[in-house]
């Protein structure tokens, strides 16, 4: 089913306790970072379970606009990619990147070890998304990038990355340090980077940091704080396994939790490498059972969901998850930590605040989070999506329990998980 023409869908609710297993895409987190490992590594790499959808598609335009050689077949989920040896083939680009904000921080990074010309701009949304902090720990390792408006368009002129010593806030996001800690190995003298106050998604560098090494090249580090790496080079993997995305999972995860019953994700361990996973815990301390197998998890809905008060700063893409299903709760939830989810695809915080109102739900909005009340008279509502694919999906679970939940342009999936609509209604 296209849902590139349907302004709204209507979910239906479920009225029997759940009793299904199902499967997840690939994740976008690993994907994205692989795509750019291997288009610097030395050979042919073929990612295997790779995610097809508009975030990745964005990325991997750009690589064949950049003139590297990539074959995409989405019905075997595989993309492979020969790399240069760190050389960015065409010397002059201009990049259009939407609103997927790994493409825009790791091509800015990875741009700087050409020679030639680049820009990259995209959506009118990521015209309103920070990059000026990587720009300037860019141009302290010498290369030469500009943002005028703090925000992209972002313009490159390459002339390789000489390397040295530069600092990076960790507050605004991750994936400012991962681009520089991807293209460091290529520096042409050695990189130090320092970490500047606290640092959100630590996850998500862990995932960089061990990507890199799955290619051969290993990052000194001191905690969080201090990154040291020398030049190096990565290796060409012939065939890399990418992992299912666990952020698409928390919503199959979260189903039984709020319609009873257990659903099984059969693609996916608890040893995944993303951070994400761990919204497993948080289900766990609102009551749920949570069985793991050699290659599935399942989830089993409580006899009573509690809320909880948690810091959500190391997976904030999983805080929607969260907020969809805490009315559902005997007791109030409190989500800290996520101030970063203002500057994502929309401000997170005001627009779930915004939309759970709009269902009848008490919320107090707090700089960094929410404290969302226990409701036991939603009522039906369209919810407004601000074109994030992770607001129609948290929401998605509302209607599940709720008669009369419409998903405003729900195409806005495409970006992670595009037939996110078809696997939700096979709960049935």
């Amino acid at each position: 089913m296209s849902l590139t023409f349907v302004p709204k869908m209507t979910i239906t609710p479920i009225t029997r306790p759940l009793e299904t297993r199902t499967n997840v895409p690939g994740s976008k987190s690993h994907t994205n970072r692989a795509l750019l490992i291997a288009a610097l590594a030395e050979g042919t790499t073929s990612l295997h379970n790779a995610l097809f959808s508009d975030d990745s598609d964005y990325f991997a335009q750009a690589l064949i606009k950049l003139a590297f050689d990539i074959r995409l077949d989405p019905d075997a989920k595989t993309m492979t990619i020969t790399g240069l040896g760190g050389q960015i083939p065409n010397p002059q680009a201009d990049l259009v990147i939407g609103n997927a904000g790994t493409a825009a921080r790791f091509l800015a990074a990875m741009l700087t070890l050409g020679q030639g010309y680049y820009t990259l701009d995209g959506v009118e949304r990521m015209r309103q998304r920070p990059i000026a902090q990587l720009v300037s720990a860019l141009n302290q390792l010498g290369a030469q990038v500009e943002a005028p408006s703090g925000c992209p368009p972002v313009h490159i002129h390459a002339t390789g990355l000489p390397g040295g010593k530069t600092s990076i806030r960790g507050d605004t996001s991750s994936q400012f340090l991962s681009g520089l800690l991807m293209v460091a190995p290529y520096a042409q003298e050695p990189v130090e980077i320092d970490v500047d106050g606290p640092l959100n998604s630590k996850p998500y560098i862990d995932l960089t940091l061990s990507v890199m090494a799955d290619f051969g090249v290993q990052v000194h580090r001191d905690g969080y704080e201090h990154f040291h790496v020398t030049p190096q080079r990565y290796q060409a993997l012939g065939d890399y396994p990418i992992e299912s995305d666990a952020s698409a999972a928390s919503y199959f995860f979260a189903a039984p939790a709020i319609c009873g019953g257990w659903v099984e994700v059969t693609n996916l361990s608890r040893s995944a490498r993303q951070g994400d996973i761990a919204f497993l815990d948080i289900l766990k301390k609102m009551g749920c059972i949570v069985t793991e197998f050699d290659d599935a998890i399942r989830v089993t809905g409580p006899e009573r969901l509690r809320g909880v008060d948690i810091d959500m700063s190391d997976i904030s893409d999983t805080s929607l998850t969260l907020a969809a299903i805490a009315p559902f709760a005997e007791t109030p939830t409190t989500i800290r930590g996520i101030t970063s989810s203002r500057l994502k695809e929309t401000d997170r915080v005001a627009a779930t605040c915004t939309e759970l109102r709009r269902l009848g739900v008490r919320v107090d909005e707090h700089s960094d989070g929410m404290t969302i009340y226990p409701s036991k008279n939603l009522k039906a509502a369209p919810i407004h999506t601000y074109d994030d694919h992770r607001i129609a999906m948290a929401f998605s679970l509302i209607g599940l329990r709720v008669p009369g939940i419409e998903i405003e342009n729900p195409a806005c999936v495409a970006k992670t998980f595009p037939d996110f609509f078809e696997v939700l209604e096979k709960l049935q």
